[in-house]
């Protein structure tokens, strides 16, 4: 049994890309749907999938790397986590790199980006970091 399942998604994300792999799997669930639905709109992934793999719920992410094999997400962290929440307001939700990453917040009207919870006045809880 997993603890933290937000935690448990980034770190296989993050050995798959480390590894150069195609495609990492793991189990699904709402929110772990939404945070693929974002990177792949923000251009981290390719694309991603849900299904179910031996009667369970499954989500398959597929990595995106650079035209010589460069990794597109060279970092991924966790901030707000089970034993420390971190809850930010619109104007304190933190710029990645200078604007070159991106932070994913779970605000009152779903998960988004950064950008996105400071552009609509929302407030939340930080997610993750990626860049």
């Amino acid at each position: 049994m997993v603890t933290d399942p937000i935690a448990d998604m980034l770190t296989r994300v993050r050995n798959a890309m480390m590894a150069k792999h195609a495609q990492t799997q793991m189990p699904a669930s709402k929110i772990k749907l939404e945070i693929a639905r974002i990177l792949k709109d923000e251009g981290y992934i390719q694309d991603y999938t849900s299904g179910d793999v031996e009667e369970k719920p499954t989500l398959t992410l597929s990595l995106r790397y650079g035209p010589a094999g460069e990794r597109v997400i060279t970092g991924i962290q966790r901030v707000s986590k089970s034993g420390l929440r971190v809850y930010r307001k619109k104007d304190e939700i933190p710029n990645v790199l200078g604007g070159l990453g991106i932070s994913i917040v779970s605000t009152s009207q779903g998960l988004m980006t950064g950008e996105e919870s400071r552009r609509r006045g929302l407030g939340g809880e930080v997610i993750c970091n990626v860049w």
